[in-house]
């Protein structure tokens, strides 16, 4: 038996389409002998150059130099560049081996089938293949590209920053080379007084706010669910429209008249307060009063889509089992407890930890309300409602502190994952699934 298969594979792995050549499939073996001989020419000319670029991040910055007998400045290497330059290079090059695996694994298949007797695909077989039977994989093939580019070099990139000295004011490129530094950044956040202090109270408080947010709001739209589904309450569709509203409308509107309402001196809560004898709180000036601020103005926006969720589980749970409690005689309270409660954390216990995750991010609230402000005098660049999300925008586009921000970020992937994997797969729901499959 001749080894078609062997011999196509091999001449696959020497270039791209020889493999195909060789099994008669011209026109896919032309195709992909040019893309195969541009893409060693691109690689050949580049892939060393990004290597080097990404190891050293340029060996000289913006400096002095004579050009026509003039002492000008000429522009250096420009460390960022080169680092994005190299990682669009790298991730090129695994698109190309994974092009190239395909290649060799299509062209040993064909050979298999011609040791088989079989005639291969021709190439309107081949497109009726792909278009057809593979058509779903084709079609999410141009997408997973895109992700791979647009989404996940991005943070491989935010990755790599916080192992650098990226930053103002001595570090910013073309005129200053970044250098890679390993692990500093993250031991100046935690162990460097002027910036652990700043570190923990503004991670302390941004768990804190997650908890408190999370729960007000879950269980805020728990109560109000169950009062507008209780028998005695008339205009049930109403008080749905009415309780919707604030969600209903966008949070860049709420929040700003949230801003102007709760303002310390002339706001309209300050100014009733007083028309009834009583002192005005600082709301937005006080560290303490700030805090509850934005807990209470959460609340105000959340509650309503917690309530939207309930409802709809509410009316998933069989009457029969309300009937048969009030047969055993029991309470309001106990068929809560043992009924009505635990359908509903079945349900939405995934979309819990979502809503904690989504509060440890929410970057909308805190900074259209707050800024982050009061300030806080021994903080770096954060005030006493900042969350990380919050510090790390700061950190970046006020400040650039572009290393400290990337390390930030890191943490906060870090506490988001582990928190919503661990929580997550000790759901009810999730462990009744694994058992269903």
């Amino acid at each position: 038996m001749r080894q078609h298969r062997t011999i196509a594979a091999v001449l696959s792995a020497i270039c791209m389409g020889l493999g195909q050549l060789y099994n008669r499939q011209w026109i896919k073996g032309i195709l992909l002998l040019i893309v195969g001989v541009f893409s060693l020419y691109y690689f050949i000319n580049n892939l060393g150059d990004a290597i080097w670029g990404m190891a050293t991040l340029g060996d000289q910055g913006s400096h002095l130099a004579k050009v026509n007998g003039l002492t000008q400045m000429v522009a250096g290497d420009h460390s960022i560049n080169l680092l994005i330059e190299g990682l669009i290079t790298v991730m090129m090059l695994a698109v190309f081996l994974v092009g190239y695996y395909a290649n060799i694994k299509n062209a040993y298949n064909a050979g298999k089938q011609r040791d088989m007797g079989i005639a291969p695909n021709n190439f309107k077989q081949t497109l009726n293949y792909i278009f057809e039977i593979k058509f779903a994989q084709s079609f999410l093939t141009l997408p997973a590209i895109g992700i791979m580019f647009f989404t996940i070099m991005p943070i491989i990139f935010m990755i790599l920053l916080a192992f650098t000295n990226y930053s103002a004011p001595n570090n910013l490129p073309p005129a200053n080379l970044v250098d890679w530094v390993g692990f500093k950044t993250f031991t100046n956040l935690v162990a460097l007084k002027t910036w652990s202090h700043t570190f923990f109270g503004v991670l302390t408080w941004t768990i804190i706010w997650a908890v408190l947010a999370t729960v007000t709001t879950y269980f805020g739209g728990v109560l109000v669910a169950l009062l507008i589904q209780q028998k005695g309450i008339r205009f049930k569709g109403l008080w749905r429209v009415i309780l919707i509203i604030p969600y209903a409308i966008p949070q860049l509107i709420s929040l700003l008249v949230m801003r102007n309402m709760f303002n310390g001196q002339f706001g309209p809560i300050n100014q009733y307060l007083r028309y009834f004898g009583m002192d005005g709180l600082p709301w937005l000036t006080d560290p303490f009063w700030a805090k509850v601020t934005v807990i209470i103005v959460n609340m105000w926006v959340g509650i309503p889509v917690s309530m939207l969720l309930v409802m709809s589980v509410l009316t998933t749970i069989p009457k029969d089992l309300y009937e048969a409690a009030d047969v055993d005689g029991a309470s309001g309270f106990q068929k809560f407890k043992i009924i009505t409660l635990p359908m509903i954390l079945f349900s939405t216990a995934p979309v819990l930890i979502t809503q904690f995750a989504g509060n440890i991010n929410n970057f909308n609230l805190i900074f259209l309300l707050t800024n982050g402000n009061p300030v806080v005098g021994d903080y770096q660049y954060a005030g006493a409602t900042d969350l990380l999300v919050t510090w790390l925008y700061k950190l970046t586009l006020d400040q650039q502190r572009y290393n400290m921000a990337s390390a930030i970020g890191i943490i906060i992937f870090l506490i988001i994952a582990t928190f919503s994997i661990y929580n997550y797969r000790r759901t009810r729901s999730f462990k009744e699934e694994d058992m269903i499959q």
